[in-house]
């Protein structure tokens, strides 16, 4: 019986924001077992994909940090009108590897007893942007530039943390947190009221018109399942 499925099976590539990377993974692994469908995936900051597919880069499917690129790709004609939809709403977090260096409302940015702060690049990054946003809302630009330590992506900020080359950092909540709690270190979450909205949205890309897998797996992104799991990394929907 599994002869058919494997026969109509087939592979999507997804170019998938750095943010996204756990949950991701855990996605495409239930999207295979479900639909027999494979996600080839990729990993890496949404500004970055961007130049990419406009290079002709053979995606077929973008999740972004943001909701800017796509619809920029669908202006440009680039990607499919009318498939684009938020997936997922991300949320910042002040993290360190310490268990007690992030208090619960983040004063230690205030007092600057601390090394280094990384943060992703803020011009390719949407989470590197909300970073700076945080920081000029509580009036903390000037006074923690110094510190500051910029990485490529949202991945590239988490390493920086989790190797302690940086004391701690704005990541993603995803990348720390996992079934309702912090999977290690301190974190502050940071008010959403200090940074614009992280709406993360999907859209099939028009080299993936055709691509039958490429059509399942957004709309298995939509699915209970799929809903479930991104909820469990602290995505707001």
């Amino acid at each position: 019986m599994t002869l058919p499925m494997m026969t109509m099976a087939g592979e999507v590539s997804v170019a998938v924001a750095s943010n996204f990377t756990a949950p991701m993974k855990v996605i495409a692994q239930a999207f295979e077992r479900d639909t027999g469908h494979k996600a080839i995936l990729s990993f890496g900051a949404t500004g970055q994909f961007y130049a990419q597919i406009k290079n002709g880069a053979p995606f077929t499917v973008l999740l972004a940090a943001d909701d800017e690129t796509p619809a920029r790709l669908e202006r440009e004609g680039v990607a499919v009108l009318g498939t684009r939809f938020t997936y997922a709403t991300g949320k910042v977090v002040l993290w360190s590897k310490k268990a007690d260096l992030v208090d619960a409302k983040g004063e230690i940015l205030k007092t600057g007893k601390f090394d280094k702060l990384a943060l992703a690049n803020p011009k390719l990054a949407p989470y590197g942007a909300a970073a700076i946003q945080v920081l000029e809302k509580m009036n903390l630009t000037k006074q923690l530039g110094p510190k500051l330590v910029e990485a490529s992506n949202i991945g590239q900020t988490f390493q920086f943390v989790s190797s302690g080359n940086a004391a701690l950092g704005f990541v993603a909540l995803s990348q720390v947190f996992e079934n309702g709690k912090l999977k290690e270190g301190s974190g502050w979450v940071v008010p959403s009221n200090l940074y614009s909205p992280i709406k993360q949205d999907a859209v099939l890309l028009t080299s993936g018109k055709a691509n039958g897998a490429a059509q399942a797996l957004l709309q298995y992104l939509r699915s209970d399942k799929a809903k479930a799991i991104i909820v469990s990394f602290g995505y707001d929907l």
